[in-house]
């Protein structure tokens, strides 16, 4: 396995950021949120004036067994399909990448069927996960393997000159997937996480509602165990996000976490490396059902709620401009002292 130290965000630039923060020419606290972003930031890159450009989007491509279930409105062919959509650059992460100017990787982990494209980084550990209904999802060298190639791309991107990285994913059946995972580390209710995901009828959700039900109670996954869990209930993509997250956890780079099954990644990683959530900001809340339960866990406050669910990182991508506005103001705006405003009064 990789090694799962994460170091300790810098509290101290983060209080220099937020002395510094004071000084610009406003009122205290009137750009809100803003504020605190920049803060954190700060903290998590070791600098007053954190640099997160260019931004980095990996979108990790994975099949799942599970959809042998009837759980998605979508045949798994839709998987591939979308991989080949992503790298012509038609997908909806390809139109935000491209307006955010973010550099783009798509590795294929774990796709039912070959994938030829020269663009896409080849990393396959085995056709899809196994219909966890009945067997395990994979074993527990897939897991490790999975979290190890996750980690090395997110290392090899932040090499490459990435400042801030959105970590995406493409597979149906994986919102199945995230539910059970969700389940098992928190012992919620099915029926309080499983959504519609692909745009599945009524009859569909309750049946994938008693599908996580029935894996659940199969394989009882132990919740404080991340690989366990994802042995039994979890996908390769997912495997390979918890990777790429502690990558870059380890190299201060901030994450900026798309929707369900980014965030249910993100809750893995926690369990698996304590500390990464600290380089972790959400951009928005999913339309999915589960995403609440899962930003509670993380105990993150979503930036956006747009009311988006297609999952790639889209999310993310839309909301880094946010990060950006925080990052420009700490770094371009004027002091009082500089533009010889005058500061608040005191009353006497």
């Amino acid at each position: 396995m990789i090694d799962l130290h994460i170091p300790s965000v810098h509290k101290n630039v983060g209080e220099t950021a937020a002395n510094y923060i004071e000084t610009l020419t406003k009122p205290s606290g009137s750009l809100g949120r803003l504020e605190d972003i920049a803060i954190d930031l700060a903290k998590m890159t070791g600098n007053q004036y954190p640099n997160i450009t260019p931004p980095g989007i990996i979108v990790f491509a994975a099949d799942h067994g599970i959809v042998n279930e009837g759980v998605s409105a979508f045949p798994q062919d839709v998987t591939r399909q979308m991989v080949t959509n992503m790298v012509n650059g038609g997908a909806a992460i390809n139109v935000f990448g491209r307006q955010i100017g973010a550099d783009f990787r798509i590795v294929d982990i774990g796709v039912a069927t070959d994938v030829s494209e020269k663009e896409v980084i080849a990393r396959k550990i085995r056709q899809g996960t196994g219909n966890f209904t009945v067997e395990l999802a994979m074993t527990i060298e897939d897991v490790e393997k999975a979290v190890k190639i996750g980690f090395e791309e997110a290392n090899l991107f932040i090499e490459s000159g990435v400042k801030c990285l959105i970590i995406g994913e493409v597979g149906i059946g994986n919102t199945t997937t995230s539910s059970a995972v969700l389940s098992a580390i928190t012992s919620a209710d099915p029926a309080s996480i499983v959504g519609f995901g692909t745009g599945i009828s009524k009859e569909q959700h309750e049946n994938k509602i008693a599908v996580v039900r029935r894996a659940i109670a199969l394989h009882q996954p132990n919740s404080k165990d991340a690989i366990d869990i994802l042995s039994k209930v979890g996908g390769l993509e997912m495997a390979a996000m918890v990777g790429a997250m502690i990558a870059a956890a380890q190299k201060q780079i901030p994450i900026l976490l798309d929707g369900f099954i980014s965030t249910v990644s993100a809750c893995v990683a926690k369990l698996l490396a304590p500390g990464v959530e600290n380089y972790m900001t959400l951009s928005h809340q999913s339309a999915e059902p589960g995403h609440i339960v899962a930003i509670n866990h993380l105990q993150k406050e979503p930036l956006l709620n747009l009311n988006m669910r297609l999952g790639e990182g889209t999310g993310a991508a839309v909301a880094y401009p946010i990060l950006l506005s925080a990052v420009n103001m700490i770094k371009e705006m004027a002091t009082f002292e500089s533009a010889n405003v005058a500061e608040k009064t005191e009353k006497v």
